[in-house]
């Protein structure tokens, strides 16, 4: 075998790996090599390959039924990305934090909960919410937590709640889509009531934002 055709195959071996990453990202209640072979279009022998590659380096696991499940390696990867990420949504998060006047944060998701990456506060105000970074939430609690949910529906509209997660905070958050890979939202949380046309127009542009810087 020549090295172009080597280096075809090598490629397509990657790619159908990362494809099968995905997939099994996708489902919640795991994959079968069979579903994962139907689902890519290719045999089960090469599933168990690509299986064998990724479960050595910690990306793929077999839970107790023998389904696939992601592993802890792309947790790690996960974590070492964030820095990535908060860097990159920064300047969109202190534009965000002086033009609302409350506190702006960019929200992820890890493990099924929402968790705060970065957070910047207004340097105007007299008073305002201290929200700390790593802070977690259940998804369906809370503004941050709804958009991503409304942002996996293909919804990109701002959301807002209020006392959700602390009494008296009020909250306005908008998805931020496009980027592979990543469920996000960016919002703000305020200890006033906020103008959620003019607060959502400024979200929502700071998410499309930071969209484009990640992309």
């Amino acid at each position: 075998m020549d090295t172009a055709a080597r280096a075809g195959e090598t490629a397509q071996t990657l790619d159908r790996g990362l494809r099968l990453l995905h997939l099994v990202a996708d489902a919640p209640g795991g994959l079968t090599v069979t579903e994962a072979a139907n689902r890519l279009g290719i045999g089960r022998a090469a599933v168990y390959r690509l299986v064998g590659a990724l479960t050595d380096h910690g990306m793929l696991r077999r839970d107790g039924a023998g389904r696939l499940r992601l592993g802890a390696g792309v947790l790690h990867l996960a974590r070492r990305a964030q820095p990535l990420l908060a860097e990159g949504a920064l300047p969109a998060l202190r534009r965000l934090a002086e033009q609302a006047g409350a506190t702006a944060h960019l929200t992820v998701v890890e493990g099924g909960e929402g968790v705060a990456l970065a957070v910047v506060e207004p340097t105007w105000t007299s008073f305002h919410v201290a929200y700390r970074t790593g802070s977690r939430h259940p998804l369906e609690r809370g503004a941050a937590g709804r958009a991503i949910l409304a942002g996996r529906a293909g919804a990109a509209a701002p959301v807002s709640t209020s006392g959700e997660l602390q009494s008296g905070a009020y909250g306005v958050a908008a998805p931020v889509l496009g980027v592979p890979g990543l469920e996000a939202s960016v919002g703000v949380v305020s200890l006033t009531p906020l103008d959620v046309t003019e607060v959502g127009t400024q979200v929502a542009a700071a998410a499309e934002s930071i969209a484009a810087a990640l992309s």
